[in-house]
């Protein structure tokens, strides 16, 4: 496995800035799955040790599965990580909403760090309700080595979900689709309705939802 240069890599700046400045327990935040019309929405957050060898992670959608895999397990075994994980199913996102549900979600996993953290590293846009100071970086994932991490651990996660949910729910391609609004899933949702893990706030699922009895299939 090939681990970053903790000298000369770029994704490890941000990091590197803010210890400079006195904060020590600098957390990466980033998710997945807003997209997709079946599953929940991810977010990890992640803690990376300040000394040891980091695995040479990149933003997750660069990655392929296999890579996504290998970096995961290789954070996972870092001494002195921390890794923090919030979930929020398609009911929850039904009811409150997706930007809602993803936002409370990223607040869930660094609850679940179980360290008060210094400062706060967001993928994408602000995000409000945080518990201590952040900055938003747009394309963070590719910019920094905790977001990056984070990227990584939540794709992974949600990837392992989607699988089970497709032994639980077979027809749709879950396992390969992951809940997004391909052509193979679309054309099963038409033919089977919708299950219980599908959002149907979202549209695609709402207009056919109508055709099917809840529950008439599961």
């Amino acid at each position: 496995m090939k681990y970053l240069d903790r000298k000369t890599s770029i994704l490890l700046r941000p990091e590197q800035k803010l210890r400079e400045e006195g904060f020590c327990f600098i957390a990466g935040v980033d998710e997945v799955g807003r997209g997709p019309l079946a599953g929940p929405v991810v977010a990890a957050a992640v803690i990376l040790p300040e000394n040891g060898d980091i695995p040479a992670v990149a933003d997750s959608k660069s990655l392929s599965a296999a890579e996504r895999e290998e970096l995961d397990a290789g954070l996972r075994r870092m001494e002195g990580i921390r890794i923090g994980i919030g979930e929020f199913s398609a009911a929850e996102i039904d009811r409150h909403d997706i930007l809602r549900c993803t936002h409370a979600a990223m607040r869930q996993a660094l609850d679940n760090l179980g360290v008060e953290v210094d400062f706060i590293l967001v993928d994408g846009r602000p995000v409000p309700g945080l518990p201590a100071p952040s900055r938003a970086m747009v394309k963070g994932d590719a910019k920094c080595a905790s977001i990056a991490a984070a990227s990584i651990i939540a794709k992974v996660y949600r990837d392992a979900l989607m699988k089970k949910y497709d032994e639980l729910y077979p027809g749709y391609g879950f396992a390969g689709n992951m809940g997004y609004g391909t052509a193979e899933h679309l054309a099963a949702l038409k033919k089977l309705g919708a299950c219980p893990i599908h959002r149907r706030s979202f549209a695609p699922v709402r207009e056919v939802v109508s055709e099917f009895e809840q529950g008439e299939l599961w």
